[in-house]
């Protein structure tokens, strides 16, 4: 049986290896989730035909929770918007490490209670323990990490603005806790390996953990939620591999591992492409945790028709999708705008992708394919900013921050980061429902610029406008 069980072990893990490579391309991605998705499928299926299940009872039990499961699972990705995707995975990212945090846990009780006089300082209850203790602290962080993030995603949780507000560090008593209680549950680790069969050790683990993720999360801004709905994906996976330990499942150590690595490689992408360390977006208070700038300047809007007078004869244009263009789910009239110019202008039209763009990585790239805007359109942030100044117009669809020339001075919050080079067209239309201040806090002088025209109203709304007005010019 082993041989048959290792087989199909293997299969699940080479599906998820195959699904991994494919998930790095917008075309191939719907297949690398399939085959990830399918992977899935064998592991769980190999799993609980190696129990040999005797009784009918366990049989029904085991379906019933597939079923409920898949059920669960289906309605969710069914009737989730685009724009609620990012605090859909950062829920997900949560129950993953709670699901290995709990088997870990029943394992532990298992153990425990199969194994009289357990010997103190034997390598097997040692490796256990260290092993459910890393388990509890990342899985049960991770879960209320996870919950707390998609809260801010939701804007659920503004009332603790003030609360952790500070300049640079954040308050003075937070960093030192986050240290104290990682040191805490070091110490309890240890402890219950001497005293295994101490229950106490294991809540108190358990407890410390979930206030540990909610401690972490809590000082962030929304500017740098992708970052860390990254590393909580990536800490899911390493609960997962630690669980997998626990219970010597080769599937789970392997699935956890690739995907602790690929979400931790992710991160650090993220945090490249914001121009942040990992421990600045833990440890310090960036994207809009203090208080937002107010705003002292007015600007007068234009409509469609001048908008589409002035595109009339436009040799490039570049369109800048952001966050807006998800809440509008105007990405169809973006399509349709780009097909109208260049049929009829003869116009080169490129996307400028900033990799934050959005509150998840490609969460435009997914927007612009569900639209079937072309992939060879879509052109990354430091491939597109080099052609701005030979740009005749950069559309920006809702997108703030990532087009804040704030950024290149050097100061707040989004000092140093890099940004969409929109300035640097000969004209720049922003569809906008007001001049509201983005995550950040900062107000965006892109916004009052001469050159600039603002069309200020729903994304979806103004799209269609400029449609119609181009169609009848």
């Amino acid at each position: 049986m082993e041989d048959w069980v290792s087989l199909g072990y293997l299969l699940s893990a080479a599906l998820f290896i195959f699904g991994l490579k494919k998930l790095g391309h917008p075309r191939t991605a719907p297949f690398g989730n399939q085959l990830g998705a399918l992977g899935m499928l064998v592991a769980v299926l190999t799993t609980v035909l190696s129990m040999e299940l005797a009784g009918d009872a366990e049989w029904v039990l085991i379906g019933a929770g597939v079923a409920l499961g898949s059920l669960i699972g289906y309605i969710m990705a069914v009737r989730v918007q685009m724009t609620g995707m990012p605090e859909l995975v950062a829920l997900f990212n949560g129950f993953g490490g709670a699901a290995s945090a709990l088997v870990a846990l029943s394992e532990v009780w298992r153990y425990m209670e199969h194994s009289s006089n357990i010997p103190t300082g034997n390598l097997e209850i040692t490796v256990i323990m260290v092993a459910a203790g890393l388990s509890a602290l990342v899985g049960w962080m991770t879960l209320t990490g996870s919950l707390l993030a998609m809260y801010k995603l939701k804007g659920g949780v503004s009332v603790f603005g003030k609360w952790i507000k500070t300049p640079t560090w954040g308050p003075p008593w937070l960093n030192p806790v986050k240290v104290l209680l990682v040191i805490a549950v070091a110490v309890l680790i240890y402890l219950s390996i001497d005293e295994p069969t101490n229950t106490t050790y294991l809540w108190s683990i358990i407890g410390i953990s979930c206030l540990l993720g909610l401690v972490l999360v809590l000082p962030i801004g929304g500017a740098d939620m992708p970052v860390v709905v990254s590393l909580l994906n990536s800490l899911s996976g390493i609960a997962a591999a630690f669980t997998g330990f626990i219970i010597g499942n080769s599937a789970l150590i392997i699935a956890g591992s690739l995907v602790g690595a690929s979400g931790l490689i992710l991160t650090f992408i993220m945090c490249k492409a914001m121009n942040r360390t990992l421990p600045d977006v833990l440890f310090k208070s960036f994207g809009g945790s203090g208080e937002k700038e107010s705003l002292t300047r007015t600007k007068v809007g234009s409509d469609p028709d001048e908008v589409a007078m002035m595109i009339d004869g436009a040799q490039k244009v570049i369109i800048v999708p952001g966050y807006g263009m998800a809440v509008s789910q105007c990405q169809h009239q973006v399509k349709e705008f780009a097909d109208l110019i260049a049929e009829k202008y003869d116009t080169d039209v490129k996307y400028a992708i900033h990799p934050v763009a959005g509150r998840m990585p490609g969460h435009m790239n997914v927007l612009l394919a569900e639209a079937n805007v072309p992939y060879e359109q879509l052109i990354e942030m430091d491939e597109i900013n080099p052609e701005f100044p030979e740009c005749d117009v950069a559309l920006i669809i809702g997108a703030n921050d990532t087009t804040n020339p704030a950024a290149r001075s050097g100061e707040g919050p989004l000092a140093g980061m890099p940004i969409i080079d929109a300035d640097a067209a000969r004209t720049v239309v922003i569809i906008k429902r007001s001049l509201s201040v983005g995550y950040a806090g900062v107000d965006n002088d892109l916004f009052y610029m001469d050159k600039t025209m603002m069309l200020f109203g729903d994304g979806k709304a103004m799209m269609t406008g400029l449609n119609n007005a181009i169609k009848e010019s």
